[in-house]
């Protein structure tokens, strides 16, 4: 089986989407694989079990391409200050490749996107590494020496890269934003690559 990265992520309006395939090209850009996976709705009571395959957009995160990854981008819109439900519920599934030790030692970054400029960016970044350390995964964020970081006005963060999308969720990805994701995605695979020579 080929190496892949894997860039998992939950998007409700589009821009934590958009921001998983700029990762995912970044990480392309460093001649490695990106698996793009996203995970499914919940719902407080279901009437009807949620189709395997989605009808469109990227397929559902199954263990084993968790399981299988040299690396991983998570991804999550914020919902006040913490990861979506979605994402927390998908990673509150992995016990057993907890107890496996399936991800340790493997290299990690995350990102997200909100609608208000204070809408808990940082701290959503820091509660998706809670999870990935538990899983004893090593956490990546964006080197300072990345100019975007500074230049940013709606996004960057050294924990990983970020976006306000407006509360509207009509703000376009700025250039900046668009380099940094470009930018960690390459990071990430590079160090796949040192990990894995």
């Amino acid at each position: 089986m080929q190496s892949y990265v894997l860039v998992l992520y939950y998007s409700k309006y589009g821009s934590t989407r958009e921001m998983a395939h700029l990762i995912a090209q970044g990480v392309e850009n460093q001649g490695l694989i990106a698996k793009i996976r996203t995970v499914p709705e919940i719902f407080p009571a279901i009437a009807t079990a949620e189709r395997s395959i989605p009808e469109q957009g990227d397929v559902y995160c199954t263990l084993d391409d968790l399981q299988n990854c040299a690396g991983l981008a998570l991804g999550s819109p914020t919902r006040f200050g913490n990861m979506a439900s979605q994402m927390k519920y998908f990673w509150d599934q992995t016990t057993s490749l907890w107890l496996s030790g399936a991800l340790h030692d493997k290299p990690a970054c995350v990102f997200t996107a909100t609608g208000s400029m204070h809408g808990g960016q940082e701290s959503t970044l820091l509660s998706m590494y809670l999870p990935l350390l538990h899983h004893g995964m090593m956490l990546l964020g964006l080197k300072n020496s990345e100019a975007a970081l500074s230049n940013t006005k709606s996004g960057g963060t050294p924990y990983g890269v970020s976006h306000v999308s407006g509360s509207r969720h009509d703000q376009a990805i700025s250039q900046d934003e668009k380099r940094l994701a470009i930018v960690q995605g390459e990071r990430l695979a590079e160090i796949v690559k040192k990990l894995n020579a």
